[in-house]
């Protein structure tokens, strides 16, 4: 018995990398998936479709269930033909893991306004319109009657939720589909559907250049996607359907819960801003400092990293 057996699952650019990780383990654990991937480059030019006709090829070598889907998820209408992909091949939907992205690293002053549009299109865009379209399936399926058991699981990243230099076009994308994760989580627990993300950190073509390669096999390992698919395959199991509204970091060397923002010191009101000087310092004094890309207090902003 697998823990998604019956399940069907869809993946977003899964031919590669962290979601072609997601697929196999999903299918291991008897999903049926949904692999869509355009096959494009880092940063989001070109296209093919043999990178996710491969992933479902592995998943029937080894007798999984699968299909290969080409469809951009940052189209209204593509991300309408990949769920009804999974519900025309599979017969139903239970699960959406938002995992397609692309780069364009730039500091801000020379960040163009296409690298700014195109990585927002994908990440943030891309999360919204197929988490819309699935969830109006599984209103639907509340409608009628039946009882909806489903999984919508992002990805966000700590350059998102602690930031990090050079990436204020993804950063700003990843903090979204955090903010977006919470409220979706909100809206549609009433239907049956669970919306958590993930912020994974692992070797892949996109993080690559973004840091020192490891140096020994043992960090290589470390830094293997593999260690992303696990918290991804339980949260598209049933098994999660008390766990809604959460962000975790996963990777090699740990698995941890994001805590969001929380109200910090406080004072009264001030109406004259000339008295805010000595206000604003005691406040900053007792606050704590913001997260760096470890997630832990200390000096900040931090030197950029993978």
């Amino acid at each position: 018995m697998g823990l998604c057996d019956g399940r069907i699952v869809i993946v977003t650019g899964a031919g590669r990398g962290i979601g072609r990780e997601h697929a196999l383990m999903l299918a291991h654990e008897g999903a049926k998936v949904v692999v869509n991937d355009v096959g494009a480059n880092t940063d989001g030019s070109g296209g093919d479709l043999s990178p996710a006709q491969q992933v479902v090829a592995e998943i029937e070598g080894f007798g999984g269930e699968a299909v290969a889907n080409g469809d951009s998820v940052s189209s209204w209408e593509g991300a309408q033909r990949l769920i009804n992909t999974a519900i025309d091949t599979f017969g139903d939907l239970h699960g959406l893991v938002n995992n397609a992205g692309i780069l364009r690293d730039r500091v801000l002053i020379n960040m163009t306004e296409e690298e700014w549009d195109g990585v927002i299109d994908v990440h943030l865009k891309g999360t919204f319109a197929t988490s819309r379209w699935a969830a109006a399936y599984w209103r639907e399926q509340t409608k009628a009657g039946k009882t909806v058991d489903a999984r919508i699981i992002n990805t966000t990243s700590v350059s998102g939720i602690y930031g990090n230099p050079g990436q204020t076009n993804y950063g700003a994308a990843k903090a979204g589909i955090a903010a977006f994760t919470i409220i979706a989580a909100m809206e549609l627990s009433r239907y049956g559907v669970t919306v958590n993300a993930i912020g994974p950190v692992a070797l892949t073509r996109m993080t690559e250049g973004l840091g020192p390669a490891p140096e020994t096999e043992e960090e290589r390992e470390m830094r293997s996607p593999r260690w992303i698919a696990p918290i991804i395959t339980w949260l598209a199991s049933s098994e999660s359907k008390d766990v809604t509204g959460r962000v975790f970091e996963a990777s090699g060397q740990m698995l941890a819960i994001a805590e969001g923002w929380h109200r910090g010191p406080r004072v009264a009101p001030v109406d004259d801003p000339k008295e805010l000087g000595p206000v604003v310092a005691e406040l900053l004094a007792k606050a704590r400092p913001n997260a760096g890309m470890d997630g832990e207090d200390g000096t900040w902003p931090q030197p950029r990293r993978a």
